[in-house]
């Protein structure tokens, strides 16, 4: 599919958004996101493997001006063309995911439409800051993703990602010992600045299927058709 692009770039930094409502039966959509090289589009080629036999999956991933990350997931086959797409965002990666999504809804329209029907549409972001998060209009629930080479530090240094997220995923923790970093303190920090949100330690290195995040993300699939079962058992 071609880039989605996206003019301007307002900043509008609020995170009071409308929560998206899904219709039962709808894609579910999760959101991806956090800094350069925490490893976002590992983490989505790893679930991608594991799901792709079991439902029906999109990616759709986020650029400045590129589609490197769409490009790396085509080469490595973790789903066919189709089901992957891009936007090009053309200016801070935040402002695709939040200020304006709709270059991001229109992609996901393209996508449902190739593909119906879909049961997950995972959403990443562009790399970004520890601000950056997803507009409830665009996505259902979010992942933010920082890794051990930032330092035990980066949880205690809070930001909407890392506080707010549905899933916290500390990323690369085989390097901890490489970079000094003690993941007991940053499985600390996290709980504290998270206020019972989960948080999940993860080495794609010795273990290839994120086993953690994919047991969320599953998760979050039962919930939805749970609540598709009880809407529909409503009417």
């Amino acid at each position: 599919m071609p880039p989605h692009l996206i003019d301007g770039e307002p900043h509008d930094h609020s995170h009071d958004r409308p929560k998206r409502h899904r219709v039962p039966g709808e894609a579910l959509r999760i959101g991806i996101g956090g800094p350069v090289g925490s490893g976002k589009t590992a983490l989505v080629a790893a679930l991608c493997r594991q799901l792709r036999d079991e439902l029906s999956l999109a990616v759709l991933t986020n650029d400045i001006y590129t589609t490197e990350d769409a490009d790396f997931l085509r080469r490595n086959a973790v789903l066919p063309d189709e089901r992957i797409t891009a936007v090009q965002t053309g200016g801070c990666p935040h402002t695709a995911i939040r200020d304006d999504i709709t270059a991001n809804l229109d992609a996901i329209d393209d996508l449902v439409a190739a593909n119906p029907p879909l049961d997950l549409i995972l959403v990443e972001s562009g790399g970004d800051n520890l601000t950056a998060t997803f507009s409830s209009g665009l996505i259902d629930v979010q992942i933010f993703v920082v890794d051990v080479a930032g330092g035990d530090k980066v949880p205690r240094k809070g930001g909407p990602g890392v506080t707010f997220s549905d899933l916290l995923v500390v990323n690369k923790t085989d390097l901890a010992p490489l970079v000094g970093a003690d993941l007991g303190v940053m499985e600390g920090d996290a709980n504290r600045v998270r206020e019972g949100r989960p948080t999940a330690l993860v080495s794609l290195t010795a273990d290839p299927a994120a086993t953690p995040v994919l047991t969320w993300v599953r998760e979050q699939l039962r919930i939805a058709a749970e609540q598709d079962t009880a809407s529909l058992g409503a009417h």
